[in-house]
Formats: C-alpha cells, structure tokens, sequence
C-alpha cells in the first residue's frame, strides 16, 4: 500500500511536471557498470538534474528543447528507475532494467554455438533472440512464455514490416524469379551452347567452365546447377577429373556472386549491413556505399578467381587434385575408382529448360542487362550530387533494386511468352520456383534482423568493445574478423548464415573500436570497409573447406563428383588463398596499405605460389 501511495503521489507531480518536460528517452535495457547516453526533451529552461539509482547527473550538453546526460552508469542488477528533477521535484521518470553485462553476450554466442553443435542456423537465429529478450525482461518462469511470444510479436514482426527490409525481400525475391525464368526457357543454356563450341582441348574446357561460371554471376545456387550439369558432358569428353569439374563450379559459384554488383546476395547482404550501421549513431553513408566500397577489401573471392583461372589454363596442379588429374588423363577414370558418385539431375530439375524449343542465349542476357541497366539508372535517378560516389551515396539502392528485379521479371516473362516458349501458366511457375530457392535464405534473413535488434536492445556492441578496445588493435581487427568468419562458416556449413549472426555484431564493433582509439575519421574508414568485407569473404573460405557446406555439396553433386573426394581436393587451393588473403591482403590493408596495392599484392602472392607448387598435368 505505501509503494501505492508512492506511485501516486510521484504520477501527480509528473503531472502537474508534464509541461515542463516531454519525456526522458532513456534505454529499455542498461548493462551493470557500462555507462549510457540519456536524453531528456523539455519545454522549459531551468536546471535539471537526472537521479539514476542513487547518483545524481548534471545535464552534459543542452540542445534546442533538450538535455543530454552522460556516462550514466548503474552499479546495481535488477529494475531501476531515472527521475528528472526540476528545482528538486520530479517532473519526468522512464523505467529501464539493468542486467549483468555478459548477457550482452550470450545470444549471439549462443547462435554461433548452437549452429556449430547442430549444423543449424534458423534455430541458432532464433534462440538466441528468443534469450537476449529474455534475459532483457528477466529470467522467471512467466518471462519465458511472454518473451517467446515479444520475439514474434515485435521483433519478428518490425524485422518484417520494416519498409528497407521489405525492398530486400522483394528484390531477392524477383532476382530468383528471374533466375527461374531464364533457366527454364533455355537461356542460360544457350549462353552455355556458344561457349561450349570453342572449348575441344582440356585447357579450354576448363576456361570454358570457369568463364560459364563468372558468366553466372547472379546467385550461386543457380550457377552450381547450371554450370556443374551442363558442363559435365564436356569435361567428360576432355577427360578432365570429376574433382576438377567440381572445383572450378565450387570456386566460382560465391566468389563472384559475393563481389558482383547485382545479385542474390547483394539484397541479403546490404540488408544485413543496413541493420548492423544502424546501431552506430549519426553514421551518414547507406548500406548499399559500404557494400560497394568493401568490394575492393574482398581478397580472398577475387584471388580465389584468379587462382581458379590460373589453374585452368595454366595446365599445372598441386596436391590430391594433381593426382586426380593426371588419373583422369592417363587412364580416362573422371571418378576415384570405387568412389560413390553423386548426381544433381534432381536439384537441378527445378531449372531445367525445356527440351522442345530452341535454347537462345538473348533470352538470359537481355534480361541479365536489363538488371544491370535498371541498378545503375535507378541509382542516378535517384541520387544527387556532382561526382559519382555522391549521387551512389545519396541514391535510394532498395528504390534501383527494386525498379532493376521488376523489370528485369517483366522482360524475361514476356521474351518468353512471346517465342511461345513457356505459356502463361508455364513461366509463372518457372518464376515461383526461382523464388523457391531464395525462401531459406529470406528466412535466415529476417531471423537475422532479429537477432540484430535485440543484440542492439542489450548494447552488444558496446560491451564487447569495453572488453576489446583497450586489447585489440584496429589494424588487425579485419584479420581477426576474417578467421573467426571462416571457422564459424567451416563449422556450420554456410556462408549466408554466418553473415547473418556475424555482421550485426561485428560492424557496430568495428566502429567502436575506431571510436574508442580516436580514429572514427574518414581516414581510418577502410577499417570498417574492411571488417565488412571480411565477414562476408570470410564466410566464403570457410564455405569452400566445409564439407557440410550447402554449395559444395550442391557442387559435388551438379558435377557427378563424389563429395569427399571433391572436398579433399578443394582444401589446399582454398588453404592457399585463404592464407594469402590474410598474410598479403588483409593485414596490409588494416594498417593503411591502399586495397588496389594489397591485392596487387596478393596477386603476385598467388602467382609465386602456384608456380612454385604447381606440376604439370600431362607427363611427357
């Protein structure tokens, strides 16, 4: 009854207090001992002072119709209340709840965990959001029933709602669809058909291959199944290895549709990146500028090309893939005798093009150009300024993406439509199977999103930089990001979900740490250019070594390679590159070596070493 009268009697002074002051916008959530930034808007000047717990702030900074209080800190765990006090009366109180600070860190840990022990990353995704909203309502019994459903209720939902996330979802979606058409109508295939007139020497069937497999540049999966099922009779013929077919589509597959300016993955990953900056207050450039200005901080995807066409026209092999070569060579064995071969004629049905009409390659490449064409109009229509990196900077990108997919669907429908080569029926089908296989993906993304904002919800960031700041270095933080995203992709078999637990997390890090040494400046930005870049190449090499990954797997099977062999001989190229990466690329760059020279660089580094280790195939 006291704490009644308590609350009452503190309610009417906030009332008679209301035109005093609007509002306190203090956090839902504080970490025990980490301070915080508090706003206070008010109508009235005066002096004001904030009560947290049992200190007493002074307003640090006043704006126009606000106060700023800082490095509030809370010593104590549990609900906690912030009174504003005007001439020493209440006229504003917001309630908060303070939790110890290494929960912060449970959720996103307890994805990553979960997804290595169980080879899992939905559940991964979700349970760790579901445990970072429990533990900001506080761990009872009924808190786990009721935070189960705010998961769903508000995070799920607003990650959904959300009008950018929305763009994403569309746009990956139409992308898909797309790719659904153009495959079924035989247009990816008769792009196929020309290269495959000129490749008749073992050398040239691997260009081919690898050249079909740049050429496939807008989603991985459809490039695995296309390029590995279409490119097989060729190799067959050339007597090139199983494992070779099987590495030259596994090795182009994400590499270039990680680095390619219009694909499947960019919508994921700008989305990703959209969500992760927005925890970095007054941060100004868009998601889509990073993306692109990290483009140049991708090594590994674009050494791993240049190795791959190294490898292909070079005639020179190292380690078991050597072996599997020249078997295939000499004796014209493509498979490990007593291998158990897998096929992909099953996954690769869904996209498969019809048998009866003619297979023409304009039917892939006008609606592939008109993708391209639309992105680059959409971002000139819709930014300004006087030099290009403005009008990209200032440009809408969900706007460029989504005018781009759409018209990129509506040309391909009617090209096909109007060679009668699909009915109506038959090319929206084609269209929803493209769609089909962006639907896992669009999940892990919005599960993504939510673990974002809850990780965002109980200052994440902020903790690990407290813990970090002071130990790690900036100039090495790319290199260490890089790792840590390859194993996480090596344990948990996919790339696509290792970006989703990693970037919330890693980007609002970085930037801390800048903050933190005093090198938040436009200077230093290619720090932060770098640590994106290296979640999202990391998670490539790490794809690449995993046997449980998704497209290798895929690969193995598009190829008719069996799946160890191909991961056995995959290893040391991507162990190469991968190192090469690190050592040449990323750690030069952290510490201010320009990316054009670091990949110069790291280029030359991939060229001595596949010279010195490399053999000949063909034995004199």
């Amino acid at each position: 009854m006291h704490r009644l009268i308590q609350y009452a009697a503190l309610a009417l002074m906030l009332w008679q207090g209301a035109a005093n002051a609007a509002g306190i916008e203090a956090p839902a959530v504080m970490l025990r001992g980490l301070p915080v930034t508090v706003t206070v808007q008010v109508d009235f000047g005066g002096q004001y002072t904030l009560v947290a717990g049992e200190q007493r702030y002074q307003a640090g900074t006043a704006t126009a119709g606000s106060l700023v209080f800082d490095d509030i800190a809370i010593d104590q765990s549990g609900p906690v209340e912030l009174q504003l006090l005007r001439g020493g009366r209440p006229v504003a109180a917001a309630q908060s709840r303070v939790i110890a600070g290494w929960l912060a860190i449970v959720p996103p840990f307890l994805a990553i965990a979960i997804a290595l022990i169980f080879h899992s990353v939905i559940p991964a995704l979700f349970l760790g959001a579901w445990v970072g909203v429990l533990a900001a309502m506080g761990f009872t019994f009924a808190n786990a029933g009721r935070s189960l459903l705010t998961v769903f209720q508000t995070y799920v939902r607003d990650a959904v709602a959300n009008a950018d996330h929305a763009a994403i979802m569309l746009f990956t979606f139409m992308i898909g669809g797309m790719v659904g058409i153009v495959s079924r109508n035989g247009g990816m295939q008769g792009v196929v058909d020309h290269v495959v007139k000129w490749a008749n020497t073992a050398r040239r069937g691997q260009l081919a291959t690898a050249a079909m497999g740049v050429a496939i540049f807008f989603d991985d999966y459809a490039n695995t199944l296309v390029v590995g099922n279409t490119m097989r009779r060729v190799s067959d013929a050339l007597r090139i290895s199983r494992e070779k077919l099987a590495f030259l589509v596994d090795a182009t597959a994400a590499p270039i549709s990680c680095i390619a300016l219009v694909t499947t993955w960019v919508g994921y990953e700008v989305g990703l990146i959209d969500a992760a900056i927005g925890q970095i207050d007054g941060y100004s450039e868009s998601a889509y500028l990073i993306y692109l200005k990290s483009i140049g901080y991708s090594f590994y995807p674009l050494l791993m090309l240049l190795l791959v066409f190294l490898i292909a026209g070079g005639g020179r092999d190292f380690g078991p893939m050597l072996a599997a070569e020249r078997r295939a060579r000499a004796t014209g064995q493509l498979s490990r005798p007593g291998a158990e071969v897998a096929h992909g004629e099953e996954e690769g049905k869904a996209i498969e093009p019809v048998q009866d009409k003619p297979h023409r390659a304009i039917n892939a490449i006008v609606p592939v150009l008109t993708l391209v064409v639309g992105v680059l109009t959409g971002l000139f229509v819709t930014g300004e300024g006087e030099s290009l990196p403005e009008i990209i900077g200032s440009a809408d990108s969900y706007k460029a993406l989504m005018w781009a997919s759409i018209s990129a669907v509506i040309v391909a429908a009617l090209m096909t439509m109007a060679q009668r080569i699909l009915t109506i029926e038959q090319t929206v089908q084609a269209w929803y199977a493209g769609i089909k296989l962006m639907l896992f993906a669009m999940i892990v993304l919005v599960l993504a999103w939510t673990l974002s904002s809850v990780t965002d919800l109980l200052h994440t960031a902020d903790y690990l930089v407290s813990l970090l700041g002071d130990f790690l270095p900036p100039a090495v933080l790319p290199a260490v990001i890089f790792i840590l995203a390859a194993l996480t992709a090596f344990a948990t078999g996919t790339s696509w979900g290792t970006m989703g637990i990693l970037l919330p997390i890693v980007v609002p890090l970085a930037w801390a740490i800048l903050s933190a040494n005093e090198m938040a400046t436009p200077e230093h930005l290619h720090i932060l250019y770098s640590s994106v870049a290296c979640v999202l190449t990391g998670a490539v090499w790490g794809d690449h070594c995993s046997p449980i990954s998704d497209t290798t797997i895929l690969s193995s099977m598009a190829s008719g390679c069996n799946h160890i062999d191909h991961v056995q001989t995959q290893l040391p190229y991507a162990l190469l590159v991968g190192v090469v990466a690190i050592g040449l690329g990323a750690l030069p760059a952290g510490f201010g070596l320009p990316w054009w020279l670091a990949l110069l660089v790291g280029a030359a580094g991939v060229i001595a070493a596949y010279r010195l280790l490399g053999r000949p195939v063909e034995q004199s």
